[in-house]
């Protein structure tokens, strides 16, 4: 298996595995969401606030992750207000239980600690929740949400 950075040219391929993770967590494919993500991920990656780990086996891609980069304003608690967000991790069924989120995350967390951010927090589903538990992440109920239509 190859691991690499995914680059302007993979985009497509993003768009992709971002929509297979959301079906894998239960979404139903109710809009074309295809333009956004494209427009999102081509945005993000240009910026440097977005770095997108693809594995590779000889199928094609088989897993990835990303770590979006975040601006806050500076607090006590973290003087730069940057933060890190991990996303899009997915891997395809027939290669999971091998490690390959283990070796996304582990790759994630050094961009991370590389850019100089100290905290890095996700959303979990209940199927990547242990994965992420394991890896040393701990619960938090730092956020309320509001949903306005």
């Amino acid at each position: 298996m190859k691991y690499r950075r995914a680059n302007l040219n993979d985009i497509e391929k993003m768009v992709e595995l971002r929509k297979k993770q959301l079906v894998d967590e239960g979404l139903e494919p109710s809009i074309d969401i295809d333009e956004e993500l494209s427009v999102f991920f081509r945005e993000k990656l240009s910026e440097s606030r977005l770095i997108q780990w693809l594995v590779e086996d000889g199928e094609g891609i088989i897993a990835c992750g990303a770590v979006i980069f975040y601006d806050f304003p500076p607090s006590y608690t973290n003087k730069t207000g940057k933060k890190a967000y991990i996303a899009n991790m997915y891997t395809n069924e027939n290669y999971r239980g091998q490690g390959i989120a283990k070796n996304l995350l582990s790759k994630l967390v050094e961009e991370v600690k590389l850019s100089g951010i100290s905290r890095i927090w996700l959303g979990a589903s209940d199927m990547g929740r242990p994965v992420y538990k394991k890896f040393g992440f701990k619960e938090a109920d730092e956020y309320l949400e509001l949903s306005i239509i």
